[in-house]
Order: C-alpha cells, then sequence, then structure tokens
C-alpha cells in the first residue's frame, strides 16, 4: 500500500505540472505558433531524457517511438490547440475528462486489467466534477472542435495503454525520450510548411519555454509513463483528473478569481472519484479466470523489468 501511494504521488506531479502549463502558455508563450510550440516543447524535452540515460532505441522501438510519439505527442498536441481554438476551455477540458473512462476501456482489452466498481464510479465522479467545476451555463458547441478534443483524448488514452503493455521492454527514460524526439520529428516538418521560419523569442518567451520543456514535458512525462509502468491503467487515468483541478485552483491564486460554490463541489466530486478509484482494485483476466489482487500486486506482475 505505501509502494502504491507513492507511485501514486510520482504521477500526480504529471497531471499537475500540464495544469500549470496551460497558464504559462496563456501569458508567455508566442501566440499563432501551436505546431513550433509542439516541436519546440517535445524536441528539447526529448533530448534532455536522452542525455540522462543515454540509450538509442533499437529493433522494433524504431517504430514503436514513432508510433507512441505520433499517438501521444504530435497528434495530440495538434487536435487539442484545434480543440482549443474552437471550443470554450470548460467544453474541451470535460471531454478530456472522460480519459480515465476510456483508459480503462483500452486497458481491459490490450492488458486485460479489468476495472473494478470502485474505479469505474471514481470516474463517473471525476467526470461529474469536472463538468460541474467548468460547465457553468450553455456554452457553443463546434462540431469540428469536438470531434478534435474527442479524437485527442481516444487517440491518447490508446497510446498511454499501448506503453504500458511495452513498458516492460526498455528503461522508463528511454521509453519516453524516443517517443518525445518522435512526436517532435514528426511535427517539425508541417510546423515548416505551415508556419515558416521558428518564432524569435523574447526573454520570457525563452524562460517560458524552458519551464514547458523541462518541468511540463520531460519531467512530467517521465512521472506519467513511470506511473503507467507501477500502476494500473484505470487508477493513472484517474489521477489524470488532477489536470483541470490545477487549472481552476491556479484561476484562484494567480489570477484573483472567485470560486463559486458550484465549482467548490466539484472540486470535491472530483477528488473524491480519484481517491476512491485509487482504492479500487482491478481484475485481472488470465486462463479465462479473473483474480481480484491488489493494485500494487497486479503492477508488479504486469511491468516487471
Amino acid at each position: 500500500m505505501e509502494a502504491n501511494l507513492r507511485w501514486s504521488l510520482v504521477t500526480a506531479a504529471a497531471p499537475i505540472a500540464w495544469g500549470t502549463n496551460y497558464y504559462v502558455t496563456r501569458e508567455f508563450l508566442p501566440a499563432g505558433h501551436p505546431l513550433y510550440g509542439a516541436a519546440l516543447r517535445a524536441l528539447p524535452a526529448g533530448l534532455l531524457l536522452l542525455a540522462a540515460c543515454r540509450k538509442p532505441p533499437r529493433g522494433s522501438w524504431w517504430w514503436k517511438s514513432l508510433l507512441l510519439g505520433f499517438l501521444n505527442m504530435s497528434a495530440f498536441f495538434a487536435l487539442v490547440y484545434v480543440a482549443a481554438q474552437r471550443l470554450p476551455t470548460s467544453a474541451a477540458s470535460t471531454v478530456m475528462a472522460t480519459a480515465p473512462l476510456v483508459m480503462m476501456l483500452f486497458a481491459w482489452a490490450l492488458i486485460a486489467e479489468r476495472p473494478g466498481p470502485r474505479q469505474l464510479a471514481g470516474a463517473a465522479l471525476g467526470v461529474a466534477g469536472v463538468s460541474l467545476m467548468l460547465l457553468t451555463g450553455a456554452v457553443p458547441m463546434d462540431a469540428f472542435g469536438v470531434a478534435a478534443s474527442v479524437t485527442a483524448m481516444v487517440m491518447s488514452s490508446f497510446g498511454y495503454v499501448l506503453a504500458k503493455r511495452w513498458s516492460a521492454e526498455v528503461d522508463v527514460l528511454a521509453s519516453t525520450a524516443w517517443q518525445l524526439l518522435g512526436g517532435g520529428l514528426l511535427l517539425l516538418p508541417f510546423a515548416v510548411a505551415a508556419e515558416g521560419p521558428p518564432p524569435t523569442l523574447d526573454l520570457p518567451e525563452a524562460l517560458g519555454f524552458a519551464y514547458v520543456t523541462v518541468v511540463a514535458t520531460a519531467l512530467s512525462f517521465a512521472a506519467w509513463f513511470t506511473g503507467l509502468r507501477r500502476l494500473p491503467a484505470a487508477t493513472v487515468g484517474l489521477l489524470g483528473l488532477l489536470n483541470p483541478v490545477t487549472g481552476v485552483l491556479l484561476g484562484t491564486v494567480i489570477a484573483g478569481e472567485t470560486l463559486t460554490l458550484r465549482q467548490i463541489c466539484g472540486l470535491r466530486l472530483t477528488l473524491t472519484g480519484i481517491l476512491l478509484g485509487r482504492k479500487g482494485g482491478f481484475l485481472t483476466a488470465r486462463n479465462g479466470r479473473n483474480s481480484g489482487r491488489s493494485d500494487n500486486i497486479n503492477s508488479g506482475l504486469n511491468c516487471r523489468q
């Protein structure tokens, strides 16, 4: 149980950092360069992790890195930008909040992690809490924006579970580095074709990119994929709900926004869902039988190095 809690805290650092990324991007990074922004986020972060692990990809990990980089980095970053441009933040965040449920389904299909009742209930509470926090009234819904947001959510959920399935093959820092580099390299030619020369950065923008690269990308994705290796995918997905929670709380601390009673209730529901799902077990289908082992034992069986 203590090990499970430790890995949960490590994993939680990722969505918390991603929640701060919205503010940094909006306030400090240059507007109008989404593809360069994503490429400049992924490539330096990948190089930083590669320098730390010093392990180039081998064998099948050349194509696996490109596939995971496409699912989890390049296509995801681009689609999230499209959704942010065409949908209110509240609507896009609520769509992304359904990711824990989708991750549970992919984990059940790909790695035989069957979610328990507590995890399903936790995911439902989490989605309800995020909706209560963010959907404060009627919002315009652009069909293309909704499609982009749903596609980003499904692709990344599939990519995360696929990364967990292959996680026993390589070191977590190495696989994270390769994904970031693969995703960045896939984005770069599209950035050049669509946006021309890269943007010139002043000091605040350079510092903003440094934060996004080191904290909100390199360290965050390393923590996220470490959690996927050590914990059930359903638990990791629920911890991802700390992303919108961080965004709302950051708005009150930095932007001076006031939390409404509705938002407070939503925050409590979301946190309750995360705690409920973390305590809930899951079942693993092996040889036609289901076993109700604990999260810690099961993650050890599925994620040996």
